[in-house]
C-alpha cells in the first residue's frame, strides 16, 4: 500500500526520531532475505513473483484477517537454522534503525521460531538475544525483546516460555505478549502465566480490542495486568473501558496500516486513532508487521498525520508517550523522553 503525502514528503517523516513498542520478528523479514534462505534449504519458492503473495499484503489482496494471518502459515516454514534466525533478528534491528527508530522492543513467539526444525525453545531464545546485541553494537538503536505466546497454545507452554524469559532478564527480555485468536481463545487461561511473569519482574503487554470487544481490553487489564494494550482500538465502543484504560494510563500500540489490512477497520479513514486521543487515551504508533505490510514507521507517522489529521504536536506526544511506555528502568525511560523532546523539531 502506498501513501502519497498531501504536506510533506516523506523524507520528512524518515528523519523525525522514532520508538516502536509493538514489532513482531516474524513480521518483519526481508523478502530477498527469504527468496535466499529458500535456494539455500531447497524450499520450492523460488521467485519474487511465486514467494511476494505469500508474504506480504499487496493492494489487490483481500484485506481481512484470515489473509493478513495466511502469511505468518509461509513465513513459519523459514527459521531452518541458528543462522537464518540470528540472521533475521539482526536485520529487524537493522531496518528500524535505517528508519530512524531510536529504541525498540522487538517482539517474537519462541514457539513459531523452534518448529520448523525441532530446536528447543531455549535455543530460540537465545539465538534472538544474540542477533539482537549484535545489531545493537552495529546500529544507534536500544533494542530489548519480549517474548510473546500465541491464546490457541497451552498455558503449560505459556508456563515454559515465562521460565526461560525470567531466567534471561539480564539478557534484554523486558516483557511477555500474548497474542493470537481473542475471539476463540480467552485469556482467563494464561492468567497464572502472566502473574509468575509480573513476580519474576517481566513487564505485561497483551493483544486485545483488535478483533475482540472492549471486553478483551478490561480482561487484559484486569486479569493479566497488561500495563500495555496491542491495537486495542475497540475499546472505544465501551465508556467504561475507556475510563479504565484512562485511570490506569494503559498505552495502546496503535498500528494503522495493520487495523486496516486486517479488517479491523473497513476505512483507513475511519480509523479510531483521533478518537482514541480526544477520549485522553494513552496512545503510541507501531509498525505491527512491517514486512508483511510493506511500511516503515515513518509511513505510519505520514498516514496518522497525512491521512488521520494528526498534528505534529500530537505526533510528538504520542512519540514521547511511547518513550514513556517503555519497558525500560525508571531513570533509563526517563532519560529516552528527555533525549526524544529534545531531538524533535520544535520549529514545525
Amino acid at each position: 500500500m502506498k501513501y502519497d503525502s498531501t504536506h510533506r514528503p516523506a523524507e520528512f517523516y524518515k528523519a523525525l526520531p522514532k520508538v516502536e513498542l509493538h514489532r513482531h520478528l516474524e513480521g518483519s523479514l526481508r523478502l530477498r532475505t527469504l527468496l535466499e534462505v529458500a535456494r539455500a534449504h531447497g524450499m520450492d519458492l523460488f521467485g519474487t513473483d511465486r514467494l511476494r503473495p505469500l508474504v506480504q499484503i499487496r493492494e489487490e489482496d483481500p484485506y481481512t484477517s484470515q489473509n493478513f494471518l495466511s502469511k505468518f502459515q509461509t513465513l513459519r516454514k523459514f527459521y531452518r537454522s541458528p543462522d537464518v534466525i540470528g540472521r533475521i533478528t539482526q536485520e529487524a534491528v537493522a531496518d528500524a534503525a535505517a528508519d530512524n527508530v531510536c529504541y525498540m522492543e522487538l517482539r517474537f513467539t519462541p514457539v513459531a521460531l523452534s518448529r520448523a526444525e525441532n530446536f528447543t525453545l531455549a535455543e530460540v531464545i537465545d539465538w534472538v538475544i544474540e542477533g539482537a546485541r549484535q545489531a545493537e553494537s552495529q546500529h544507534a538503536i536500544m533494542v530489548r525483546l519480549i517474548v510473546s505466546v500465541n491464546r490457541h497454545e497451552s498455558p503449560e507452554l505459556a508456563a515454559q516460555v515465562v521460565h526461560l524469559a525470567a531466567e534471561r532478564l539480564a539478557d534484554g527480555i523486558v516483557g511477555l505478549d500474548l497474542a493470537g485468536n481473542e475471539v476463540a481463545f480467552p485469556s482467563a487461561p494464561f492468567e497464572s502465566a502472566f502473574r509468575q511473569a509480573q513476580e519474576a519482574g517481566l513487564h505485561i503487554t497483551v493483544h486485545a480490542g483488535e478483533w475482540g470487544g472492549a471486553g478483551n481490553v478490561a480482561a487484559a487489564i484486569t486479569q493479566l495486568g497488561a500495563e500495555r494494550i496491542g491495537h486495542g482500538i475497540r475499546v472505544v465502543e465501551d465508556p467504561a473501558v475507556v475510563a479504565l484504560a484512562r485511570d490506569r494510563n494503559t498505552a495502546f500500540e496503535v498500528c494503522v496500516t495493520s487495523n486496516y489490512q486486517s479488517g479491523v477497520v473497513n476505512d483507513l479513514y475511519e480509523h479510531p486513532l483521533a478518537d482514541m486521543l480526544s477520549e485522553g487515551l494513552n496512545v503510541t504508533l507501531n509498525t505491527d508487521d512491517p514486512s508483511i505490510s510493506q511500511i516503515t514507521l515513518a509511513d505510519e507517522y505520514c498516514v496518522a498525520c497525512e491521512y488521520l489529521g494528526l498534528s505534529l504536536n500530537t505526533l510528538r506526544e504520542c512519540l514521547l508517550a511511547a518513550a514513556g511506555a517503555a519497558f525500560l528502568p525508571q531513570d533509563e525511560r526517563q532519560a529516552l523522553v528527555e533525549r526524544l523532546a529534545a531531538e524533535f523539531p520544535s520549529d514545525l
